[in-house]
């Protein structure tokens, strides 16, 4: 038996001959955000349609720069991989969002995103919405 298990031991080795070893670590989960509402305190409310659209965007706002007052028919979901992020919401409320922070935008209210930091936001941006209907309204406001 021993004999059994060290020639094939040998075989694997020869198989694998030339090939670099892989350890893979642990796999980890952080969690970023757990919330069933938008950060206006809205709650959240997914889309009834017969044809739902999953869309996902890189979103790159020099500084100084700002997204201009727009609102949303559907859920949208950021994570601002770098820069500061300053929103103003219709009604006066203003949200600080940095990098490494996790958004659920605000759904109908018209809202606008300012870049108040040092360096260009850049954040990845995920819609729940439906195929061939606009996901962002925008105002001349």
């Amino acid at each position: 038996m021993k004999r059994l298990v060290l020639a094939l031991l040998c075989l694997t080795a020869v198989l694998h001959a030339g090939e670099p070893a892989v350890y893979l670590p642990a796999v980890r989960a952080v969690p970023l955000l757990r919330t069933s509402v938008t950060s206006a305190g809205q709650p959240i409310v997914y889309p009834k349609t017969d044809q739902p659209e999953v869309t996902s965007l890189l979103v790159t706002i020099p500084v100084g720069a700002e997204t201009g007052w727009h609102r949303h028919p559907y859920p949208c979901y950021a994570y601002l991989l770098s820069g500061e992020l300053t929103v103003n919401v219709e009604g006066g409320k203003e949200n600080h969002f940095k990098a490494g922070d996790a958004v659920v935008e605000t759904v109908g209210l018209w809202h606008n995103g300012r870049n108040t930091g040092t360096e260009p936001v850049k954040l990845v941006l995920f819609v729940t919405g439906e195929k061939d209907q606009p996901f962002t309204v925008k105002t001349a406001k």
